[in-house]
């Protein structure tokens, strides 16, 4: 296996005290630090995160006197395991018994621990390796310090399951005995690592009793279920003040003149306090509004009820007449002429005008909302010139920032303590919350003070994953064989939060799945026309790809039905033969902010997942009336996905989703049972957004209040079956992501397979009543 990490650096940081908190209380304290990044990694990575992307994180192992070991994890846990993970990459390389291995969570600290912004599936990608080779320096410090003290050569010790072994004589010394004399031993230098072989892993690739019979798989998972674990909103103080904010329900919309004699009379409301919106664009800024504080939450909702709120939306400009049915008429209509050339290759123009027969079709997918189960919540306390925060945040780094700047502090003076996270899907990574939080606590200086959202107040303030059109048109020659395919795809642009409206997609966005189109075809443009934003668009789960994926991968259905051709076996020639195709040379520069050497799209690799997919569900089978399979692939951030649905659509509408079969190649596969989680929780989430999910705008405001409007999949919806194929789980190859790949294909595969249940095609999301029109 193989990545960018290859400048570890490790440190002894108990002889230089380097963490004074950590060194005091533990005999052994090891730091692995990423160097300066040759000039041909720096070029990877370059994305655009506000803050960039800063690859020098430390990986911190801690060896108590009485041999428990402790794992510092830097990154953000949502539930998609990360803390377990890395945990059992670093116990296994370092001969840990995983019943004496302990997490602890890194506050953020971008000088200490690097880029922490936990998103794009990249935490086990850019980390398997780094944590092995922290381990494995440690492991072999601990087996000096046993030949030291045995005066025997290093080569007869071992490291076993917390303890070092003399393989001659069979002593053995615990990891706790040893620590003391390990810390005072210089770090080996990163040429005379030496890494466990495959054959030697415990933990990495397997699961369950492999683990411990007496401790959950999940290395938190006990704290969780018993209610220990602490999430944003169980964060608690004495003298806490709580806060809910009036934000102006238009997007650059302020505060006109506010009424507050009936809030201030509300019991246990003891503050109201106007906040300062921003211009636009916006970033991560706070919207602004009205906050009134209280002695508890309910009271300070009350008195926020009780405002009376005139709002000025001059400032707000286009976005107050917004209304996302015109939006999408209007989008269609730009969709029928050309756009911005994103690739192109051979002549469309002529394929298109020989075709023998051709197609068309327009697709749709609506604003989303992230909707975690815990809304954003932040609690702020100032006090002696130095901040400190709690909170749920994939992005610590911009928040500790951004706190500091807001109230003049130096970022060391700002902790910023990061919380499990009830959900996240790319809502926590902006940190406005946090913000307004601070500013809070700065009017009340001394008292924490906790911002809660309400469901309402998310859903009507979000950063929306971007309403999409994306236009497809085919040429098939006389053999039915694709000669011509012509995309226009059109969506607000994240970047839209950070500059003057871009019109256009970022090059990040169309690296998902758009430009990295992967089909064999001879002619092909792909086109880019123009779509404002009226809203703040952010990072959703999977991102671009889920419009991308479920265009494409229904038109590839629509099209094979054209050629009168089985849907699976013309994906295939679609694919076209195993082939490696370098994303430069397509015209994709982003790729994930990965290596294209390391990480080409393998056409191998995405073949092979439809077949699996497909064998596994068994395609071409008989089906019963009103029942029909559905297929779909995608590649994204790195791993490979195909899925195929098997549906049965009665009479009146009314569905069953029988079985879902998902295979699945992210190359390495360290913790199986947690890429079995991600990828069914990514069926169901896709289900609830191929079904029900949309955010719809009038007058600039979004239209759902709560969860009675805003839909998930529903119990009936659930699939009677998921199941999971993992394949290639190949320690050779650079890893790819899991916690988003999963979701792209489930929509358009499950559209698909309605189709072939029912005869409806479903070319706009969500599916709701089409069914039953």
């Amino acid at each position: 296996m193989s990545s960018s990490s290859d400048n570890l650096i490790v440190a002894n940081v108990s002889r230089r005290s380097f963490l004074k908190g950590l060194a005091a209380s533990s005999a052994f304290v090891l730091a692995a630090k990423w160097g300066v990044a040759s000039a041909q990694e720096a070029q990877y990575g370059a994305d655009a995160m506000p803050h960039g992307w800063v690859d020098d994180p430390n990986v911190f192992i801690r060896i108590d006197d009485d041999g428990t070991v402790t794992i510092v994890n830097h990154r953000a846990e949502m539930g998609q395991g990360i803390r377990t993970s890395l945990v059992m990459v670093a116990a296994d390389e370092l001969g840990a018994d995983w019943d004496r291995v302990r997490v602890e969570q890194a506050p953020g600290d971008e000088a200490k621990y690097g880029n922490q912004n936990t998103d794009g599936s990249r935490s086990m990608r850019h980390w398997f390796d780094p944590m092995r080779r922290a381990a494995a320096a440690a492991r072999m410090m601990l087996e000096q310090a046993a030949a030291d003290r045995w005066q025997v050569p290093v080569a007869e010790c071992s490291a076993d399951v917390q303890v070092v072994r003399h393989t001659p004589s069979g002593r053995e010394l615990g990891f706790g005995e040893l620590a003391v004399a390990a810390r005072e031993l210089p770090v080996p230098e990163r040429e005379t690592l030496e890494l466990k072989p495959r054959e030697a892993w415990r933990y990495i690739g397997k699961g369950g009793s492999a683990m411990s019979q007496n401790r959950p798989l999940a290395i938190d998972g006990e704290d969780i279920v018993s209610g220990q674990a602490i999430f944003g909103a169980d964060v608690d103080f004495d003298d806490m003040l709580y806060a809910v904010i009036a934000r102006p329900p238009v997007y650059g919309g302020k505060v006109a003149k506010v009424d507050a004699d009936a809030a201030k009379q509300v019991t246990g409301v003891v503050g109201i306090q106007q906040l300062d919106g921003t211009t636009q664009p916006g970033g991560f800024q706070p919207l602004g509004g009205v906050a009134v504080i209280a002695g508890n939450t309910w009271a300070a909702i009350q008195g926020r009820n009780a405002l009376s709120i005139e709002w000025d939306n001059t400032s707000a400009g286009d976005n107050a007449r917004y209304d996302t049915a015109s939006f999408r008429q209007e989008l269609e209509q730009r969709a029928q002429s050309p756009g911005k050339v994103i690739r192109t290759q051979g002549d469309i123009g002529t394929a298109l005008k020989n075709a023998s027969d051709s197609i068309q079709a327009t697709y749709f997918m609506p604003h989303l909302a992230q909707a975690p189960m815990e809304p954003p919540v932040a609690t702020a306390r100032l006090r002696d010139g130095k901040a400190e925060i709690w909170a749920p945040v994939q992005n610590p780094q911009a928040a500790r920032d951004g706190v500091a700047k807001q109230l003049g502090l130096e970022p060391e003076s700002v902790t910023i303590n990061v919380t499990l996270l009830g959900g996240g899907f790319g809502r926590k990574s902006k940190p406005d919350f946090i913000f307004e939080a601070a500013s809070l606590a700065k009017a009340f200086e001394g008292r924490p003070v906790r911002v809660q959202w309400t469901r309402e107040d998310d859903l009507h303030h979000s950063y929306f994953h971007a309403l999409s059109v994306d236009r497809l048109e085919a040429g098939l020659d006389a053999n039915g064989k694709t000669v011509g395919w012509r995309h226009r795809t059109l969506s607000p642009s994240i970047t839209s939060l950070f500059g003057p409206d871009p019109e256009h997609k970022g090059g990040f966005e169309l690296g998902m799945g758009f430009n990295t189109m992967p089909f064999d075809i001879p002619a092909l443009q792909l086109e880019n026309p123009p779509a404002a934003a009226h809203v703040r668009i952010g990072w959703f789960r999977s991102v671009y790809n889920l419009p991308h994926a479920f265009a494409i991968q229904s038109f590839a259905a629509e099209v094979a039905e054209a050629a009168g051709r089985d849907h699976r076996d013309y994906l295939l020639e679609l694919l076209g033969p195993d082939r490696q195709i370098d994303p430069e040379s397509i015209g994709e520069q982003w790729n994930y902010g990965e290596n294209p050497d390391l990480y080409p799209i393998d056409i191998g690799r995405m073949r092979a997942v439809v077949e699996k997919a497909t064998a596994e569900a068994g395609w071409g089978r008989d089906m019963p009336a009103n029942r029909g399979l559905g297929l779909a692939v995608h590649q994204s951030f790195a791993s490979y996905t195909a899925v195929v649905f098997d549906v049965e659509v009665a009479d009146s509408g009314d569905l069953v989703i029988h079985n879902v079969d998902m295979a699945f190649d992210c190359g390495p596969q360290v913790n199986p049972e947690r890429i079995r989680s991600q990828l069914e929780g990514a069926c169901i989430m896709g289900i609830g957004i191929a079904l029900q999910s949309e955010i719809t705008l009038q007058d600039g405001q979004v239209q759902q209040d709560n969860f009675h409007q805003y839909h998930f999949a529903r119990m009936r919806h659930a699939p009677r079956n998921i199941r999971t194929h993992l394949i290639n789980d190949n320690p050779d190859i650079a890893p790819g992501g899991v916690g988003e790949p999963g979701l792209p294909p489930i929509a358009p595969a499950l559209c698909n397979a309605i189709y072939a249940a029912s005869g409806k095609r479903i070319r706009e999301l969500p599916v709701g009543s089409q069914l039953t029109a």
